[in-house]
């Protein structure tokens, strides 16, 4: 079955920078769109960056130029690279994978930004 590992995230000051990975299984990941979200409480979950099967890429403007989403197929990894981050990115953060038209999710792990 389809299964979204995720790692890393944490407590980091504001300003600080931090890296998200998600490793997946149960899915030919090569031919899957990936991508990230985040959620923070009473709020819905929000696209944070998108990399397509073919590698187009996408960003939700307030982490334009600070976060960066890359894939490795070999390792059927996803990796978030966030940098400057601010008090307004904490949430939790959710692998996404989108497969055969359905949506799989991660544990979700939870980024704190202090200031």
């Amino acid at each position: 079955q389809v299964q979204l590992v995720e790692s890393g995230g944490g407590l980091v000051q504001s300003g600080g920078s931090l890296r998200l990975s998600c490793e997946a299984s149960g899915f030919f990941f090569n031919f899957a769109d990936m991508a990230y979200y985040r959620q923070t409480p009473g709020n819905q979950r929000e696209l944070v960056a998108k990399i397509t099967s073919g590698g187009k890429i996408t960003y939700e403007d307030s982490v334009r130029g600070r976060f960066t989403i890359s894939r490795d197929n070999a390792k059927n990894t996803v990796s978030l690279e966030m940098h400057s981050l601010a008090v307004e990115d904490t949430a939790v953060y959710y692998c996404n994978a989108f497969v055969r038209l359905k949506d799989y999710w991660g544990q979700g792990t939870q980024v704190t930004v202090a200031s």
